[in-house]
């Protein structure tokens, strides 16, 4: 049971990557930028939830719908002042940019709301679920991050593939010169990319901090830097490959801490994915690009 045990503690934590991951990927596929303060944006919309739901007494369905609309908003502000001005900019620039942006989040929430950790309270409770005489018990929580997982990797995937919006934003991915000139409004889109990850950031941010209850200004560049990592394994710019990518993430990550050493677990995430990268450059489901000089 205990292998049971640590698959699904894997899976649910590697559905939280995924769903990082996800936002990392599209933001990535479309405007080719590595928004490094993605992580940042899960500590706001945890901060935003939290305060709904404990000082302000609203229902967590309310709290997390408004940590989204509160994401969502700071993703397309963070893409109008810090990286439009810079969209033909070398990557080395927006890079920078982006760590700066990470920084400035952080900071800001300690003035706000000070460095003390705070005890994130559950937005679906504590219960279990008991199978096999007892012999395994599932969270709730870990339930509901998993198929919350599921339903937002096939939500993205229908529409990128079937709305006009979505087809926007893969022309934009191949080329947005051409799209432009095909009357595609580039900077709209990009923002709406912005948005859409911001959003999913929030909730990430709901359910990693209902699973793992402490909350402070620094609690999502960790989490922010394993679903880049996994972004990377899966194949960036891959809807499919973000989740693969942040579901074996996840699931390493307890297997090392649970057969081998809880010191040395995100080392061996991240050397997973070095290995990976040496043997398949473009990640899993990544394509490999030749660029035109």
């Amino acid at each position: 049971m205990t292998f049971l045990s640590f698959l699904i503690s894997g899976l649910s934590l590697g559905s939280v990557y995924a769903i990082i991951a996800l936002g990392y990927t599209m933001v990535y596929g479309i405007a080719k930028m590595l928004n490094f303060a993605h992580g940042d944006v899960i500590m706001v919309g945890a901060y935003v939830c939290f305060f709904a739901t404990t000082r302000w007494d609203l229902p967590p369905t309310v709290g997390v719908l408004l940590a989204m609309v509160v994401c969502t908003a700071l993703g397309v502000l963070i893409e109008r002042l810090a990286y439009k001005p810079l969209r033909s900019a070398p990557s080395l620039a927006v890079i920078i940019t982006a760590i700066g942006v990470s920084y400035f989040l952080q900071n800001a929430a300690q003035l706000l709301w000070t460095s003390n950790p705070k005890v994130f309270t559950s937005v679906v409770g504590n219960s279990s679920i008991k199978l096999f005489d007892g012999g395994l018990t599932i969270s709730v929580i870990a339930i509901i991050t998993i198929i919350a997982c599921i339903i937002i990797m096939a939500a993205l995937t229908w529409f990128t593939g079937k709305t006009k919006m979505g087809k926007a934003m893969r022309a934009c991915s191949e080329d947005k010169g051409a799209a432009q000139l095909m009357g595609i409004d580039v900077n709209f889109t990009i923002s709406v990319t912005f948005a859409i990850g911001s959003a999913l950031a929030a909730i990430a941010g709901v359910l990693l901090c209902s699973a793992y209850p402490t909350l402070m200004p620094t609690t999502g560049a960790m989490p922010g830097i394993k679903a880049f990592t996994a972004a990377v394994f899966g194949g960036i710019g891959s809807i499919p490959g973000a989740m693969i990518g942040g579901l074996l993430l996840g699931i390493i990550e307890i297997f090392g801490k649970g057969y081998i050493s809880t010191q040395l677990s995100d080392a061996i995430v991240f050397a997973v994915l070095i290995i990976t990268l040496l043997v398949k450059p473009a990640g899993l489901l990544g394509k490999q690009t030749t660029e035109k000089v």
